[in-house]
C-alpha cells in the first residue's frame, strides 16, 4: 500500500511524500512532487482518558457501572476514537480498560492501541472511594485499590500488575469529583514506594495531582508523568524539567463545566480560582520553561466528555504553542511519555496514520475532516466505522 500526502512526521511538516506500507510497517517513504491531496499525520494519542462506559459523568457511576456493561459500551467509545484518527489511548483507571486492550492486541476488535493501568492506587478515603457507601462495599465496587503505607502501596502495585497493568496511575491528591477543596494524599514515602516498585517491573508511574504540594510530592517521589497539575508555579516546572518529567495538564476536562455537589461558597470560588488559572497561566508557565507537555483529555465515555471529541485537547494547547507542537503533543511526545515506539512517520515504525482533508489549524483535527485512519497497517474508512452503530 503506498499513501501520498503533505507529511507531518511527528515533529514537524516535511512536505508531499508517498508513504509505503508492507504488511504492518513503514518501508519507505519517498519525496513526491504531484499535488497533495490531504495532509497525514501519526496516528494521534490522548495519554489521559478513562473506558467507563457511563450515561453519567460522577464518581457513584464510575465505581457502580457494572464491569461486563463497562466493556460493551465502551466498544463504541474504541471505535469513535479510531475513527476520529486516535491508534492509541492510556486509560488511567477502569473496570474495562484490560480487558479491552487484550482483546484489540488479540484482533477481535477494532481500535486504538491501549496502554491500561487497571485499578488507579489511591489512599482510603481518597480519590475514587466513594465514601456514601460503608467503606467494604466502596472497596469492593471501587477501580482503585486503597493503601495506607508503603508496604501497602507496594502490594497495591503488584496487584495493578496481576491484573495486567502497563502503567501505575496513582492520587497524589483528591479531585473534583469528591467533597471540598482538593488535598495532597498519599505521602512522599508512599509515593517513593509505589514507583520503585513500578520501575523494578519497568512501568512507568502517572501521578494525578492537584495544587503545590501535590505536585511536589509527585516530584520528588520520582513519578514519570504528573497528570493535571493544576496550580504548577515556576519553580515546580524548574524540578520538573530539570527530572524530566512529563505534564500532561488535561485542559479540555477544566473547558467543560465542572460539576460541583455541597460545597460552600468559600469552596466553590477557591476551585474556580485553580481551574481559571489552570486554563490560563499554568500552560503558559509549562511552555516558558520547556517541559515535555502531552495532549490527554481525560474524558470518560460521558455524554459530556464523549470519546471522538478528543482532538479538542490540542486546539486547547494551540492556544499556548504552534501547531506543529501542539501536534508533537499528541504523536511524537505522547508516545516517548507512553514508552510506544509510534507517534512518528519513519522507516520501520509501525503503520499507525491518519489523514485529514486539510490542517489549517488545530480546529481541523475534527473527526469530520478525517479521510482515512491506518491501525497496524490496515486501512479504515472513518464512516464505515462508525456505521457499526447507526
Amino acid at each position: 500500500m503506498i499513501l501520498t500526502g503533505e507529511v507531518f512526521d511527528g515533529e514537524k511538516f516535511i512536505g508531499t511524500k508517498s508513504i509505503v506500507i508492507e504488511e504492518n510497517k513503514i518501508k519507505e517513504i519517498r519525496d513526491q512532487e504531484e499535488e497533495s491531496k490531504g495532509i497525514i499525520l501519526p496516528g494521534l494519542i490522548d495519554a489521559h482518558i478513562h473506558f467507563f462506559g457511563v450515561k453519567e459523568d460522577n464518581l457513584i457511576s464510575w465505581n457502580l457501572t457494572p464491569e461486563g456493561l463497562s466493556v460493551a459500551r465502551s466498544f463504541k467509545d474504541m471505535i469513535n476514537l479510531l475513527a476520529s484518527g486516535f491508534t492509541a489511548v492510556r486509560d488511567l483507571g477502569s473496570k474495562s480498560a484490560i480487558f479491552l486492550s487484550k482483546a484489540e492486541k488479540e484482533g477481535y476488535i477494532p481500535g486504538p492501541r491501549i496502554i491500561a493501568s487497571g485499578y488507579s492506587i489511591a489512599e482510603t478515603g481518597g480519590n475514587d472511594d466513594p465514601t456514601d457507601l460503608p467503606l467494604d462495599m466502596a472497596q469492593r465496587l471501587s477501580y482503585s485499590f486503597y493503601c495506607d503505607s508503603p508496604w501497602e502501596c507496594r502490594k497495591a502495585v503488584r496487584l495493578a500488575m496481576r491484573q495486567g497493568a502497563e502503567v501505575i496511575k496513582i492520587y497524589s491528591s483528591g479531585a473534583f469529583s469528591q467533597r471540598g477543596y482538593p488535598k495532597p494524599a498519599l505521602t512522599v514515602e508512599d509515593i517513593k514506594a509505589i514507583v520503585d516498585e513500578a520501575h523494578r517491573s519497568g512501568l512507568k508511574v502517572a501521578s494525578h495531582a492537584y495544587g503545590e504540594e501535590a505536585i511536589a510530592n509527585s516530584i520528588e517521589g520520582g513519578v514519570d508523568s504528573i497528570e493535571h497539575g493544576l496550580g504548577l508555579t515556576e519553580e515546580l516546572a524548574e524540578e520538573i524539567k530539570r527530572k524530566g518529567i512529563f505534564y500532561v495538564p488535561t485542559l479540555a476536562t477544566y473547558s467543560k463545566e465542572i460539576k460541583i455537589r455541597e460545597l460552600d461558597e468559600e469552596v466553590a470560588v477557591k476551585r474556580k480560582e485553580l481551574i481559571d488559572k489552570h486554563l490560563n497561566e499554568d500552560v503558559k508557565i509549562a511552555v516558558e520553561k520547556g517541559l515535555k507537555i502531552v495532549a490527554g483529555t481525560d474524558y470518560v465515555g460521558s455524554p459530556e466528555r464523549r470519546h471522538g471529541d478528543n482532538y479538542k485537547e490540542i486546539v486547547l494547547l494551540s492556544r499556548f504553542m504552534s501547531l506543529d507542537k501542539a501536534l508533537a503533543s499528541a504523536t511524537s511526545i505522547a508516545a516517548d511519555c507512553l514508552g510506544l515506539k509510534m507517534g512518528r512517520i519513519a522507516e520501520g515504525y509501525e503503520a499507525n496514520l491518519v489523514m485529514f482533508r486539510k490542517i489549517r489549524n488545530a480546529d481541523d483535527l475534527n473527526p469530520e475532516n478525517v479521510v482515512y485512519v491506518v491501525r497496524k497497517g490496515k486501512l479504515y474508512d472513518p464512516q464505515n466505522l462508525k456505521a457499526i452503530f447507526s
